[in-house]
């Protein structure tokens, strides 16, 4: 059970606010020992995983345990395992706990409790985000230095007492994490879902019942009798591949460049890379075709196999970003869209890839792609199913999305009151 303290003060800090009576508030360094990480010599270092594994604040702090680029036989800096790592600097206030020992530079710190309990040590890091980026400088990217981790103040109880305090965020956060796994397999198994829903449409049709036959295709199988299958190029309006001399780019303004990076799950999302080109060169870059609304846009390499119907004309095209364009009446652009991104197109384009550090494939090869192909009044019945049944399992979606939000600001919430003091556990 939980309940208020019986007496608060000021700690005189905004972030702590109130803290109990017989809590305190220290400068971290007289609570925690504070490592400043330091870059090795690159000579030292290799991605064989020859030596000790090395970590920068870059390092992906999004699991359990954080990922090494590198390795490196001599580091500077040692994090020994179960310190807590503090990003510092791009981004500043990431933290996790190191799972062995790791070499770290100087986007990190190590923090090593010595008269913490060392749990709470790390409960009370995960608080210090919103400070740290408060007191942190810099204008390309912004850090803070090993004085001012050292020097942030923060709440302090008795030790027996932290460790009752940590023994309960352990039971309620695992909780919490329990129940976001949940959500986040639901949303795996609905767009697992949403593939094969896809799958089946643009393969075998809407009809349970019709009768199919054998498309002399081993990765297809079988699919309606009265479909053709056909080179994917046959029924084509046009083909424009951009592929050549990179435009001139810019974050300020112009119009919109749509790069490989736009394009995923089907739609063209803007805010994955903002990217503009010179409205005088916008002629010059598209003279290879321009959109219209409806094109299908395919990638073609880092990644390769995103698909997409353009959705604003007033866009620039990227390399690696293929235009294509079904023929009118004969081939739906969004019926083509679909059964492209269906796993059966998916693995047969990834089977004629080619490519050692990313798999790419060559717009030479795209008549060697097929297309099953329904009558034109058929595609555009699928594509309004296929669309149907989305909408229903993107709204499942998002609800699941929203209630992982709300529960991770609860998970944040609940932290910062126990480590603050805002209510007391009994055990």
């Amino acid at each position: 059970m939980r309940r208020q303290y019986p007496k608060y003060k000021n700690s005189g800090i905004e972030w702590i606010g109130q803290i109990p009576s017989h809590w305190n508030i220290k400068r971290l360094k007289y609570l925690d020992k504070t490592i400043m990480g330091q870059s090795p010599e690159s000579t030292d270092c290799n991605k064989e995983g020859v030596g000790i594994p090395f970590l920068q604040g870059n390092a992906d702090f999004s699991g359990l345990n954080p990922i090494p680029s590198v390795w490196c036989e001599y580091p500077n800096k040692l994090a020994q395992k179960d310190d807590i790592l503090l990003s510092v600097r791009a981004p500043v206030g990431a933290v996790n706990v190191a799972d062995q020992t790791y070499g770290i530079g100087r986007g990190l710190c190590a923090i090593r409790p010595k008269h913490s309990h060392k749990k709470y040590s790390y409960y009370r890091a995960l608080c210090l985000l919103d400070e740290l980026n408060r007191i942190a400088t810099g204008s390309t990217y912004t850090a803070v230095a090993v004085d001012q981790v050292n020097n942030v103040v923060v709440p302090n109880s008795a030790y027996d007492e932290q460790g009752i305090l940590s023994n309960y965020l352990d039971r309620k956060t695992a909780q919490i994490d329990d129940l976001i796994a949940k959500k986040e397999r639901m949303i795996e198994l609905l767009k697992e879902e949403r593939t094969a829903i896809i799958n089946q449409a643009v393969t075998k049709g809407l009809d349970p019942k019709i009768e199919l036959k054998d498309s002399g295709i081993e990765w297809l199988g079988k699919v309606p009798k009265y479909w053709e299958v056909v080179p994917l190029t046959k029924y084509l309006e046009s083909i424009a591949d951009y592929r050549g001399k990179t435009p001139e780019k810019n974050e300020i303004g112009g119009v919109f460049l749509v790069t490989a990076r736009n394009i995923k799950g089907g739609k063209v999302d803007y805010s994955l890379s903002q990217e503009f080109v010179d409205l005088n060169e916008y002629a010059m870059i598209m003279s290879r075709g321009l959109p219209r609304i409806g094109d299908v846009l395919l990638t073609m390499e880092a990644p390769l196999g995103e698909v997409a119907n353009v959705d604003k004309e007033e866009i620039a095209l990227a390399q690696r970003v293929i235009k294509l364009r079904g023929k009118e009446n004969i081939v739906d652009n969004y019926f083509l869209k679909y059964w492209m991104m269906s796993a059966s197109f998916q693995n047969h384009l990834l089977s004629l890839a080619t490519g050692s550090t990313a798999l790419g494939l060559k717009a030479s090869k795209l008549n060697l792609l097929r297309l099953a192909m329904p009558p034109f009044i058929e595609q555009i019945e699928i594509v309004t199913s296929i669309e149907n049944q989305s909408r229903k399992i993107e709204k499942t979606i998002e609800k699941c999305l929203q209630e992982i939000k709300l529960l991770q600001e609860y998970r944040t919430a609940l932290i910062s009151e126990v480590v603050t003091g805002k209510f007391c556990i009994y055990e």
